[in-house]
């Protein structure tokens, strides 16, 4: 994904253009596919992670968090409309996500939980 952003992007401002140079020197790669959001006045905080349990009928799973990210409330509505369009885009050239998953069957014969809607 970063491969496809240009290195340097201008901006243009009121009274002049500003160069933005993209430093990624220090920059590391991470993978997650559990994110949990929670947030204050003044901050939305981020915790990102791996789930590595892969047996549904276990009683207790334990996250293995990697990554926190915090963010400016106007900074998480920025990047609310920022992925936004990413998905929008993809759903258009790839189809249509499907993000309400009917109950899985854990081991045992009975329905998973749904996920926490309310956080």
């Amino acid at each position: 994904m970063a491969a496809n952003r240009p290195e340097s992007q201008e901006v243009k401002s009121d009274a002049e253009a500003t160069k933005i140079k993209w430093d990624d020197s220090n920059m590391k790669s991470s993978y997650a596919n559990v994110c949990n959001v929670t947030s204050t006045r003044e901050e939305v905080v981020m915790l990102f992670g791996m789930n590595q349990a892969w047996n549904r009928g276990q009683k207790e799973v334990t996250i293995q968090l990697t990554d926190r990210i915090v963010i400016s409330p106007y900074a998480a509505k920025r990047l609310t409309a920022l992925l936004s369009g990413v998905v929008r885009e993809y759903e258009s050239r790839i189809g249509t996500l499907n993000v309400d998953m009917p109950p899985a069957t854990g081991a045992g014969g009975t329905a998973a939980p749904s996920p926490d809607k309310t956080k």
